[in-house]
Parts: structure tokens; C-alpha cells; sequence
């Protein structure tokens, strides 16, 4: 999807957040925004946001000297939701429907994204997973159910850092030797790198690859020749998180889109009001050749 000029207000304050982020040098700050402010001025509407994203991430970057300002922040998100993990992992065992609760709590993961709220916290986080089932949810069960045990290979695209362990739950109900996880190939906001796919038990389970980008979604021509045959060849891909569906959703690949809607502008791009977790899939291949490219039904 392009960006919107509603998104440029969000690019400028997702600036002057990463920059406090990383920094208590005001100098810096005020850098970093003029930095900002004189990109935005000049700004291809016609590109995605990531696109916008990571030239900003890559100025933060050269102007603190700091590889991957978000460490701290990811390995805080893993080290909590690994302290969760096993008491979901039970409420799955004894669940009616495994395969359902693994997908809301995968996608009630995506919360962990400091792009968008660059204050989250560790209750914020215990909420959203507590509370899954509560929350609003647009999504065909039934496809789903169709579209995962109909592919023989599918890639899993993850977000962020955090998620990625509640990500496995939903992998381990997916037939795991089906499956390949890819993980961003450079550090971007607080986006799972490979390390944060071991740490979340995932290089025991799956195949781990990365992606060979730092963008903070999947922009398929800054992405290395090696992920783009995998892509290719997948029969079904998962995204989550907003960055990907931004990124892909004008592909003609067989994908399922699976995010918490967070922002207004993306909440009105998919019909749904924010705050609502999506089950989105684009792509006839696994269903009625009939349907819509684009679709998700309420099973609320």
C-alpha cells in the first residue's frame, strides 16, 4: 500500500520516539527530526511506509554509532514472553480448538510493536495476551483451517521481537516441517533478527532464514535473491504485523495477513475498526476461486 498523508504526522512523531528512544542527547534529537522533517518534504507518496521507515531507521543508526538501538527493549519482550509461554502452551493443550486459540494469541502478540507505541509496556503486554478472546477478531476459521492444511510448504514472515515466541505456538499447531520462519536481515525498530528467533525455541522447531533486509516489512526488491526464490516457491505465505500487510498487500501471492489493526489508517485501508485482530487472506488458491481477493468474515 502507498502512504497516505495521514502517515507523515505518524513518521514524524515515530521519529522524535526513536530518537528519545535511543538517546537523552536533546542535540540529537532535534538532528534526527531536522533530518526527518527534510526527508518527509520530499517523500514519494507512491512508496509503502516501511519504505519511509527504514531510510529514517538507517539515519538513527549512523547518527548514534548504535547497531540495533531496540536490543535492550527485544530481549526484555522475549525474556516476558517466554515467561508466559508455558502456561499457554497448556491452555492450548486443553483447548477445543488448539489451532484457534494458538492463532488469537499469535496475533494478539503483534501488540509488541514500538513503531507504532514506542511506550509499551510489560502489563500492557500481559493485557493483551490475557485478554485475547475478548478482543474483536475478523477472520474464516474455516479458510484458515483450509488454506494451512492444504499447503505443503508455507513461510512464515515475523514481526517483532516478543511475538515471535508467541508465534510458535501457532507454528507448533501448523505441522512445523512444513514450515520456514523469516526473520528481518538487519536490525529495525524492534524487529526479530535471527537471534531472537533462537531465543524463542524457534531454531529447534523450523527452519530460521533471513530475509536480508532492514526494512520494517517485506519490500520484496530490497529483499535478498535467496528469500525472494523462497517467497516464490512457497504454496502459502503468513505475515504478521502491520509492516508486512503494508508491504505486501498489493502482492499476488497467496497470503494470509495476520495483525492487530493499530493505526486508523490501516484500520480504514481493511473496513475495521482499531483494535481489531485480522485474519486476512488474499489469494484463491486454498478456496472458492469465486471469493474475493481480499476477504475476512466476522466468527464473532
Amino acid at each position: 500500500m502507498k502512504t497516505t498523508l495521514d502517515c507523515i504526522p505518524c513518521i514524524i512523531r515515530q521519529a522524535l520516539d526513536a530518537a528519545r528512544f535511543v538517546t537523552d542527547d536533546v542535540a540529537a534529537h532535534e538532528r534526527i527530526l531536522r533530518d526527518v522533517l527534510r526527508e518527509t518534504a520530499e517523500i514519494d507518496l507512491s512508496q509503502s511506509p516501511p519504505v519511509v521507515g527504514q531510510k529514517m531507521h538507517r539515519q538513527l543508526r549512523q547518527l548514534t554509532g548504535i547497531a540495533d538501538p531496540y536490543r535492550k527493549a527485544k530481549d526484555q519482550f522475549n525474556k516476558l514472553a517466554l515467561e508466559m509461554v508455558s502456561e499457554l502452551e497448556a491452555d492450548i493443550a486443553k483447548s477445543a480448538d488448539p489451532l484457534y486459540l494458538a492463532l488469537r494469541l499469535a496475533i494478539a502478540g503483534n501488540v509488541i510493536d514500538l513503531g507504532v507505541k514506542g511506550g509499551i509496556g510489560d502489563g500492557e503486554v500481559r493485557k493483551a495476551i490475557r485478554n485475547t478472546l475478548n478482543e474483536p477478531f475478523h477472520g474464516d476459521m474455516e479458510d484458515f483451517r483450509l488454506a494451512t492444511g492444504q499447503a505443503q510448504s508455507i513461510l512464515y514472515l515475523a514481526d517483532n521481537a516478543g511475538e515471535i515466541v508467541f508465534d510458535r505456538l501457532l507454528i507448533e499447531q501448523l505441522l512445523p516441517a512444513r514450515v520456514t520462519v523469516a526473520v528481518r536481515g538487519g536490525p529495525v525498530l524492534n524487529d526479530a533478527l535471527r537471534e531472537d528467533a533462537k531465543v524463542a525455541g524457534l531454531c529447534r522447531l523450523v527452519e530460521v532464514i533471513d530475509n536480508g533486509s532492514d526494512a520494517p516489512g517485506t519490500v520484496l526488491e530490497d529483499c535478498s535473491e535467496p528469500f525472494r526464490r523462497r517467497f516464490d516457491e512457497a504454496d502459502l505465505i503468513i505475515a504478521k504485523g502491520q509492516g508486512n500487510f503494508e508491504t505486501l498487500s498489493e502482492s499476488e501471492t497467496d497470503i494470509y495477513f495476520l495483525f492487530k489493526a493499530k493505526c486508523p489508517v490501516i484500520a480504514a485501508r481493511v473496513g475495521l475498526p482499531v483494535g481489531t485482530h485480522v485474519a486476512m487472506h488474499r489469494g484463491t488458491r486454498f478456496r472458492d476461486e469465486n471469493a474475493s481477493p481480499l476477504h475476512w468474515v466476522s466468527t464473532t
